[in-house]
Formats: C-alpha cells, sequence, structure tokens
C-alpha cells in the first residue's frame, strides 16, 4: 500500500453534527500537553465522522488510538477500511457505475432498492460498508437517521454526479487506520483504557434545542437527559483519572436562555460557547450560526 498522506485525511462519511467546520476552534482549545508531546493515548468514545481523529492524526503523534461508537453499521465500516479496503473499492465501483448510468427515475429506485437490502441485514460485511457509502453519499442531505426498529429510512437525495467512490481517501484511511483499535461498545466500557497522559475527545448525540430539532437517531437507542447525566458522570470519573477532556454539545440557552442543564451538569469545569453552522437540517431556514458548547477539564 502506498504511503500515508496525512495531509490529505477526510472523513469518508457525512455525518450530522459533524466537526469538521468547528476544527479550528477544537484546533485552538487544545490541551498544552498535547502540544508538547506529553500526551501518549487519544480516545474518541463517540467517532461520528471522525473529522476530530483525522485532524489529529495529521497533527500529532500518539502511542494508542482508540475510537469507539455504538453506531454497528460506521464501526464496521471503519473496520472494513482498515481490513479489507480492496475489497470495498471493488463492490464501490460496480455500484456507482450502474448507479451513475441510470436515469433519474431508475437512480431512485435503485437507491430504496439498496436501502432495503441494507435494512434486512443479511450481508456481507464488505456489501454492507459499500451500501452505508453509497446511501451516505446519495441521500437527502447526507443525513443519518435511523427510526426506532433500527432501520435506516433517510429519503433519496437528488445529485447530479454524486462521488461515491473516492479511492485515494480510502486508501489513505485505511493506511491510516492500520494500527488503531475500533470498537464498537457503550462509552462507559472505554474507561480502562484511560491514563492521566491519555487525551478524550467526546462528541455524544447533541441535545435537541427543541423538539423538532432532533432530526438525527445515530442508533436506535435515544441519548435522552438520563444518558446526558450518565456521560457527565463518566466525565467527572475520568477527570479524577487525571485525563485531559474536551466535549462538545448543543447549547440550550438558544433557545431558552434560563435552561442551564449543561452549566448545572458540568459546573466547575471551564465551559464555552462557541459559533457553529448548523450543518444538516431538513429546515433550510433553520441554518446558520448558533452557540454550541465547548466543556474542558483544564
Amino acid at each position: 500500500m502506498e504511503e500515508l498522506n496525512k495531509a490529505n485525511l477526510k472523513p469518508v462519511v457525512k455525518w450530522a453534527g459533524g466537526k469538521g467546520q468547528l476544527i479550528s476552534t477544537i484546533a485552538d482549545y487544545l490541551p498544552l500537553e498535547l502540544k508538547e508531546n506529553k500526551i501518549e493515548k487519544y480516545i474518541e468514545p463517540f467517532v461520528g465522522g471522525g473529522a476530530v481523529l483525522f485532524y489529529l492524526l495529521q497533527n500529532y503523534d500518539f502511542k494508542k488510538i482508540v475510537i469507539n461508537d455504538l453506531n454497528r453499521d460506521l464501526i464496521n465500516l471503519y473496520k472494513i477500511i482498515r481490513d479489507d479496503v480492496e475489497k470495498l473499492i471493488k463492490e464501490l465501483n460496480k455500484i456507482s457505475d450502474v448507479y451513475l448510468d441510470l436515469n433519474e427515475e431508475n437512480k431512485k429506485k435503485y437507491y430504496y432498492d439498496i436501502r432495503r437490502e441494507f435494512n434486512q441485514g443479511e450481508l456481507d460485511f464488505v456489501v454492507k460498508g459499500a451500501y452505508f457509502i453509497f446511501l451516505n453519499k446519495t441521500c437527502f442531505n447526507g443525513l443519518y437517521r435511523v427510526n426506532s426498529k433500527g432501520d435506516f429510512n433517510v429519503p433519496h437525495g437528488k445529485y447530479k454526479n454524486p462521488k461515491i467512490l473516492d479511492r485515494e481517501n480510502l486508501l489513505n484511511l485505511s493506511k491510516a487506520l492500520q494500527q488503531i483499535t475500533i470498537l464498537n461498545k457503550d462509552f462507559e466500557e472505554i474507561e480502562e483504557e484511560v491514563d492521566e497522559k491519555t487525551f478524550v475527545y467526546f462528541d455524544p448525540p447533541y441535545r435537541p434545542l427543541n423538539s423538532t430539532s432532533s432530526f438525527t437517531s445515530y442508533n436506535s437507542n435515544d441519548f435522552n437527559d438520563s444518558e446526558q447525566i450518565r456521560l457527565a458522570n463518566f466525565f467527572k470519573k475520568l477527570d479524577s483519572k487525571g485525563a485531559k477532556l474536551m466535549l462538545s454539545n448543543s447549547d440550550p440557552k438558544n433557545t431558552d436562555l434560563n435552561d442551564n442543564f449543561f452549566d448545572e451538569l458540568y459546573k466547575g469545569y471551564k465551559i464555552l460557547r462557541v459559533k457553529a453552522n448548523r450543518n444538516i437540517n431538513s429546515d433550510k431556514g433553520g441554518r446558520g450560526k448558533i452557540n454550541e458548547l465547548l466543556i474542558l477539564n483544564y
């Protein structure tokens, strides 16, 4: 395999809440110990599209990296990119050739046929990974969402010429993922990996700002307020182990100035309000700059 080109690492899927637009802000607030090469391990319990992971890989060296996500299909995809990238490229090439040659009506039919097969679950791992990328590149708004049964349910998007196969990026990501531990567990199960020379970045499913903004379910398990509280308790536990911690979430004060949910939950930690554009929103009128939270224990 060709040598890793760190400068060109980029996420393979578009992900709701993806941190691409906030990378420069996150970079400004990284722990000093990281910049001084005193951090040996990086852990991301909610890796999602991996924008922060790939930024850190481009700029820092670690002895160990652990990524985790509860979304089984996403983690399956990362493992395939690491272990079976040539097979994945071959499968995506076939899908891309067929899809791009169809008229609009047949593209739509092909999309829903693939979506149905993807949801039925009886698929080879590599095929399912290829379907995951295909659906992400051709669905409405690049939105990953599942229903209560765990079925991917996003409608077809009307893109003129979507790039279903990015061979160079897949090969590059495969090289980057070779030494990375990839897990599909509850976030608390990464505790044993954490010590005082660890940096952990938490990017959990965001707390909805209102009843209509909860447009994304990353998996069929609802990340509600009790889960946010469980995460805050875990944050405090890792803080007591001496790890450097950063956490992102929505800012409830965008819609209710009296909502102190996170201010109370993370009292005693540094709570920063940073500007972000809403990445994926079915209501185009809802796009625009809002505050998000960055919570640090340093």
